[in-house]
């Protein structure tokens, strides 16, 4: 064989390879977004890194060579983008990471940008549909805006340790290859980490419970009370403490008596509002959207509600609407009877 045809030959089968690996490497994109999410805090950011990782992967394809899972390789890859990408950076907070609560007479704050925030995902992206159902559950707990905020207090090594070992269920001896040190070195960083969650008060280990026929009436009885903007029916759902927040804004409220002066007073704007239900975090979510002037229902939040037995703990309300409709696959506007209208 020439040295030409050689080259041929080579690159022929490099492209057959290719081929071949290309629907390998998609089976994985779901659980590397989940993954990249959880060290991220951003939606966005998992979905650029997840990309990268795959580039990367197929970029290096002569280098795999088959010592390792294909899955195990890719996971190492993302985590190197990731810890690339996290740097020095801040971490990622809540507005109730910033200070304490405000009352409804405080005037609103300049936005703050979006580097700042814990970002919002679509369930469907990170969550598997596949999985059996502790395994969703712990999927579906493990980014619970409340544990990515948590994360977010890690130093990134732990994080990824943390996240490997309790949500992915890696052994030791996995998370240290993976990682390139010692089986010790990863306990040790386990056991750190789990003291900093201890002292914010998350479980790492708690699976979130399913949304049984009593969280569904909880639900009905919210949707409910906004859409009629009725005050007393919506505080009868929300804890004394509930935490009423509004990203890019750190301010945040926290009694029944605020909720209500904000609702009437600032927030007037929501009244007359449609709630159409998602899935965020782990969560039940709605798109929330507020009459227009010229008619029909626009965008105006994100609401990702938090469970707490029989109440609301709190509700989030993420305001970027223009960021987070598109990736929930939501309609631009609703007509005058809530039904999407074609763009």
């Amino acid at each position: 064989m020439t040295e030409t045809t050689a080259h041929t030959f080579a690159l022929v089968t490099k492209r057959a390879s290719h081929a071949e690996l290309e629907p390998q490497l998609e089976q994985y994109r779901g659980e590397l977004t989940g993954y990249c999410y959880r060290m991220l805090g951003s939606s966005f950011e998992a979905e650029d890194a997840v990309q990268d990782t795959l580039l990367k992967a197929w970029r290096n394809l002569d280098r795999f060579e088959g010592r390792s899972q294909l899955r195990s390789w890719l996971y190492r890859i993302a985590t190197n983008v990731c810890l690339d990408m996290l740097g020095s950076r801040q971490r990622r907070a809540r507005p109730m990471d910033m200070g304490p609560a405000q009352s409804a007479d405080t005037p609103l704050p300049p936005p703050l940008v979006e580097s700042v925030w814990i970002e919002p995902i679509p369930d469907a992206r990170v969550v598997p549909s596949a999985a059996d159902p502790a395994q969703t559950a712990m999927a579906r707990e493990s980014i619970k805006l409340a544990f990515m905020a948590a994360l977010q207090h890690l130093p990134p090594k732990q994080r990824a340790v943390l996240i490997l070992r309790e949500v992915l269920r890696w052994r030791a001896s996995e998370v240290a290859e993976l990682l390139e040190t010692s089986v010790a070195s990863v306990n040790s960083a386990l056991q750190r980490a789990r003291a900093t969650l201890d002292e914010i008060g998350v479980d790492a280990d708690t699976p979130s419970a399913p949304i049984d026929a009593d969280a569904q009436t909880l639900l009905d009885r919210y949707i409910d009370a906004f859409e009629r903007y009725d005050m007393e029916a919506l505080t009868a759902v929300l804890r004394e403490d509930a935490e009423w927040n509004m990203p890019p804004y750190d301010l945040w409220l926290q009694t029944h008596e605020d909720v209500v002066k904000w609702c009437l007073g600032p927030g007037i704007g929501c009244q007359g509002s449609k709630l159409v239900p998602v899935m965020a975090n782990g969560s039940p979510a709605f798109a929330q959207y507020k009459p227009a002037a010229g008619g029909g229902y626009e965008p105006w939040s994100l609401q990702v509600l938090e469970l707490d037995g029989d109440k609301l703990g709190g509700i989030t309300f993420f305001l970027d609407t223009a960021r987070w409709f598109p990736l929930f696959g939501l309609p631009a506007h609703l007509d005058g009877d809530g039904v999407a209208v074609e763009q």
